[in-house]
């Protein structure tokens, strides 16, 4: 029986993960995930595509919404959570081309990023409201909306495709990667190697999820998470070679949370490490673009 072995969420985009045995899931996301972000004037997202550094910023939450950042040095920053009721600036962020209203944090927050990171125009946002973002209306039913993650609710990466895709690394006298690599939210032992590909819906413990996209994948898989480092072309060489789909290189599944019936509030249920992973449906290989 396929198993979840792995929990990840980000609460800033394209910074460290963090690993909780459990997490609520609600329907842009896990609890926490991606809703704040780095941002240009502009308010184009800031990612580890163009500062692999980002990704050695460690993040955690408080009850109260406030975010917690230590820098790669060490140095330590409290942000609350900004309120346009309180004073906060209204701004409008950018995911690749999808707008949506965001808040600016205070200004201590944006000098903090500014310094440690050499750029000038770093703002950090916040998702104050996760209906604000629509998913793109071809994957995504009416009214359904996501984080500030690149584009979808939840990725889900399964152990098997990673040991097959390493096989082709190590056959090429090439290193293995880590899941890491792959920023997944959810990691699933014991299916077969790219079953993913074909999944419609699959029930993680208490929940179900439609399975609508394969993740396209950028130069962010070549970036060693523990170290900030680039590595080279791999892993992204063999799979544009190997796994390339609609113009894209394909590793991983995006998933859209469905809602249970008879639950009404913003927490449709809560998954945990160790929970049984059932598909529901299947059918052809889903698009990757």
């Amino acid at each position: 029986m396929p198993l979840l072995t792995g929990l990840h969420r980000y609460p800033v985009k394209s910074m460290y993960r963090q690993n909780p045995r459990q997490a609520v899931v609600e329907p842009w996301g896990l609890s926490g995930d991606r809703r704040w972000m780095l941002a240009r004037a502009t308010g184009r997202a800031v990612t580890q595509r163009e500062i692999a550094a980002l990704g050695q910023f460690r993040t955690d939450l408080d009850e109260d919404g406030a975010l917690q950042i230590t820098s790669p040095g060490g140095e330590q920053l409290r942000v609350p959570a900004p309120s346009a009721a309180e004073g906060a600036v209204d701004t409008q962020g950018d995911v690749f081309g999808s707008l949506f209203a965001a808040v600016e944090a205070e200004e201590k927050a944006q000098l903090w990023f500014r310094e440690r990171l050499g750029e000038s125009d770093l703002r950090l946002l916040h998702l104050a409201d996760p209906r604000a973002r629509r998913i793109a209306p071809d994957f995504s039913e009416p009214g359904e909306t996501v984080s500030m993650a690149d584009g979808f609710p939840l990725l889900a990466a399964s152990t098997a495709s990673l040991a097959a895709l390493n096989e082709w690394l190590t056959e090429a006298d090439t290193p293995a990667v880590p899941m890491e690599r792959f920023r997944p939210n959810l990691v699933i032992d014991g299916t077969e190697p790219w079953e993913e590909d074909g999944w419609r819906r699959v029930r993680i413990g208490e929940l179900t999820f439609r399975a609508v996209k394969l993740c396209g994948r950028c130069v962010v898989t070549t970036t060693d998470q523990e170290t900030g480092e680039r590595t080279g072309a791999e892993p992204l060489r063999t799979l544009a070679k190997l796994r390339r789909f609609d113009k894209k290189a394909a590793f991983g599944v995006n998933l859209v949370p469905e809602r249970p019936e008879g639950v009404t509030g913003d927490e449709l249920g809560t998954l945990r490490l160790g929970d049984q992973v059932t598909v529901r449906a299947r059918g052809e290989r889903l698009p990757a673009a």
